[in-house]
């Protein structure tokens, strides 16, 4: 979860309750790794609670899903995530993005739904020819997401470069959302003549969301003059400051904003993710598809292939009134996994 300082952190799903009621929810925001101000805003709504669960659970999916072919997949494991966390690579702006994009969603949606408190369907339409239209329906509450993610996460400190690229990053999830906001009418008259419409916004679903911000990690841009690869150990102590103290100099017009741009940013260049390291458990025994992604997830490692057998439905037929009839059917795939 975002908490200013780390997004996404991965709960025992198991361990959570199902339902939270009464003062419940406080357990839940105390289980959290959130700061004192958002506790405090976790436990004042009970349905905060169960969003920010909901919104860490649907980041974590949709990054692994939009990263199921790469090299890096995702990896959320604890020790991989921290050391991740602590560079300016690629894959750490969508980190960011992924998951203030996750939180603001989740509220939105959970507003409309009447899961909260403190809000409700989206009550500030904006729509053009307003007087043609009636306002109806139940619209995703947009508005009150972004007041609440902006306050629960907080302000950071614009003197640190990577500060500033994380919030950047974080923004750009945010802005994402509100660039897919669609209008939904339906229409109402004599014969569906539409001489009004009953409209509400809607967002766009989060796998869509999750798209777009994979298409702006491939094009994300590198801002400052770091060639770090980040295959080595992190400079700790007097050697870190001096680095960023040179990386600070060789900014053109870094007391100036970081240009406002809809790009993810990053300040360091990512490691292969080919080997074994403290940010992902490289490549070997990764599943891959072959002629497809097998050259580039294996690094010229090659692949094994294995054959098995499997058992699934097949040649099915709809029979009235009103099922599907199939025969069991037997069959042998490869599957194609990384040499080490």
């Amino acid at each position: 979860m975002l908490t200013g300082n780390e997004p996404l952190s991965v709960l025992p799903l198991n361990s959570l309750p199902e339902e939270i009621t009464g003062r419940a929810h406080y357990k839940l925001c105390d289980r959290l790794k959130l700061e004192k101000k958002q506790r405090r805003m976790c436990r004042r709504d009970p349905g905060v609670a169960d969003t920010l669960r909901e919104a860490i659970i649907m980041s974590a999916l949709e990054c692994q899903h939009q990263f199921r072919f790469e090299r890096w997949n995702c990896t959320l494991e604890g020790r991989h995530r921290a050391n991740l966390l602590k560079r300016g690579f690629k894959e750490t702006a969508f980190l960011y993005a992924i998951s203030s994009a996750g939180l603001t969603h989740a509220l939105a949606k959970a507003c409309s739904a009447g899961r909260m408190e403190r809000c409700t369907c989206d009550e500030a339409p904006d729509l053009e020819n307003r007087k043609a239209w009636q306002w109806g329906g139940c619209g995703d509450n947009l508005k009150y997401a972004n007041k609440f993610v902006k306050e629960f996460l907080g302000k950071r400190s614009n003197k640190d470069l990577r500060a500033r690229v994380d919030t950047h990053n974080t923004n750009v999830g945010m802005k994402v959302i509100k660039a897919g906001v669609e209008t939904t009418c339906k229409c109402h008259g004599v014969s569906g003549s539409c001489t009004v419409q009953t409209c509400w916004r809607q967002l766009l679903p989060f796998h869509e969301i999750g798209k777009r911000l994979k298409q702006r990690y491939e094009t994300s841009v590198k801002f400052g003059s770091n060639d770090a690869t980040g295959e080595g150990d992190i400079s700790t102590g007097r050697n870190q400051q001096q680095q960023q103290q040179q990386q600070q100099h060789s900014l053109p017009g870094l007391s100036d904003q970081i240009p406002r741009t809809m790009d993810l940013l990053h300040i360091e260049d990512s490691p292969s993710f080919c080997k074994p390291s403290k940010y992902s458990a490289g490549t070997a025994a990764r599943k891959c598809y072959k002629d497809q992604n097998c050259d580039a997830i294996c690094c010229g490692r090659g692949h094994n292939t294995q054959s098995r057998e499997v058992t699934g439905p097949c040649q099915c037929q709809v029979r009235w009134c009103c099922y599907v009839e199939c025969k069991q059917c037997t069959q042998r795939e490869e599957v194609y996994t990384c040499k080490g």
